[in-house]
């Protein structure tokens, strides 16, 4: 359990020497903290797009609803370095937090299995380190991001809080959307899957912490929502090989067609309804994480922009992808072996920062670089894809079996 205290003091003390030496860090941390800083003094959050408070290396747009910056309140009392180390510290706890929930979110190792698997803290240990080399978790540490925290939030509550029946369930999701707003889609998945109490206090949550910001600062709150959250281009180009969402793959696909962001909402509707349907299949089972992870893939998918490091969900995908590596045939092992290390592959190799980006450069990307530049947004499709045939190949077996019997 060393290893848990020595990250932690490494990223403070690295805070502390950054602000002694003006270091640059924590490109986001430090949008977080001007943000917080401008509520707390009453000033504008939207009006430009920057903010005044921000050092001269973070110079971006505040694009998070006001109840964010309250609650990014207290990165305002120390140095902006300092900001990105206790950050740094939460986002580290939250990916071993988020780890060890999806294990014990599965059923318990079998008794032969390899020591490090079969001791919970051991795995935990393991998967933690390696998933420190995957691009969306230590992009998501070094810009000084949120995902891991909103991530943990998520499988707090969906997987320990709510299953265990209590009355603070749907809470965390509830603050995780009010802090950015794709997770509330995970209320909807509270609503579906029958848990409508969790979803109605998640919701509860959200609605309360947006009516809070509205009589603390009415004119950030009504612009937020009546101009600020429209604008998409806000954020950033819709097209740069950064962002890994249907959005982005349709506009640079079409070369930025008129069309190309309505052609990508549909697309994901029509995906809602497998999505649904492995949902549905997963919760029926048990399997919990599995469910879960379906609705995250898919806000993945279907959000406007979806950064590489929002990516995130992948560790506890790969987690469960390893769990389920001992419980195959040898005949069939292999394919399983292939398809987890792929899908870890894909977000460890930094793929999308080898290739040409930037400038419109990838509305001129070649067909294998396209492939290549939308993998992050191809491993879900491709993984369902194979699941669906996999599960109909077994019950053609299964039917013909019970033919050959009759």
């Amino acid at each position: 359990m060393l290893i848990f205290a020595i990250f932690p003091l490494l990223a403070i003390a690295m805070g502390f020497w950054g602000w002694a030496h003006d270091w640059n860090l924590g490109v986001d941390s430090a949008v977080y903290r001007a943000g917080a800083l401008q509520l707390l003094r009453g000033d504008n959050l939207y009006d430009a797009n920057t903010l005044p408070t921000e050092p001269g290396w973070a110079l971006l747009p505040f694009t998070y609803p006001p109840t964010a910056a309250l609650l990014f309140a207290p990165l305002a009392v120390v140095p902006v370095q300092v900001a990105w180390g206790f950050l740094t510290v939460v986002s580290l706890g939250a990916l071993a937090l988020s780890v060890r929930i999806a294990i014990g979110a599965l059923p318990r190792p079998a008794a032969d299995s390899p020591r490090w698997w079969a001791s919970p803290a051991r795995s935990t240990i393991v998967f933690f380190l390696v998933f420190l080399g995957f691009e969306p978790v230590w992009r998501t540490i070094f810009l000084g991001q949120i995902n891991l925290i909103l991530m943990a939030m998520v499988l707090l509550d969906l997987l320990v809080i709510c299953a265990r029946g209590s009355r603070w369930g749907g809470v965390l999701v509830g603050l995780a959307a009010a802090i950015k707003l794709t997770p509330i889609v995970f209320v909807g998945h509270l609503l579906i899957t029958g848990r409508w109490k969790d979803a109605l206090r998640g919701l509860a949550t959200f609605v309360g912490m947006q009516a809070l910001l509205f009589l603390i600062n009415p004119h950030d709150s009504w612009k937020y929502w009546t101009k600020t959250l429209p604008d998409t281009g806000r954020i950033g180009p819709v097209h740069w090989a950064g962002n890994q969402s249907l959005n982005a793959l349709m506009n640079r696909a079409t070369d930025l067609a008129p069309w190309a962001s309505s052609a990508a909402t549909a697309i994901g509707l029509v995906l809602a309804i497998p999505a649904l349907w492995l949902m549905f299949r997963f919760h029926r089972r048990g399997q919990a994480l599995a469910a879960l992870l379906v609705t995250a893939f898919w806000i993945l998918l279907i959000s406007p922009i979806s950064w590489t490091h929002h990516w995130v969900w992948v560790a506890p995908l790969v987690v469960l992808l390893v769990s389920r590596l001992p419980k195959t045939t040898p005949a069939t092992a292999w394919k399983r072996w292939l398809g987890t290390f792929l899908v870890a592959f894909v977000f460890v190799s930094c793929v999308l920062l080898i290739l040409p980006n930037g400038r419109n450069v990838e509305l001129h990307w070649k067909v294998w670089q396209n492939i290549l530049g939308d993998a992050y947004i191809l491993m879900p499709v491709v993984l369902a894809v194979a699941l669906v045939l996999r599960w109909g190949l077994q019950r053609r077996a299964r039917n013909r079996a019970q033919q050959e019997t009759v």
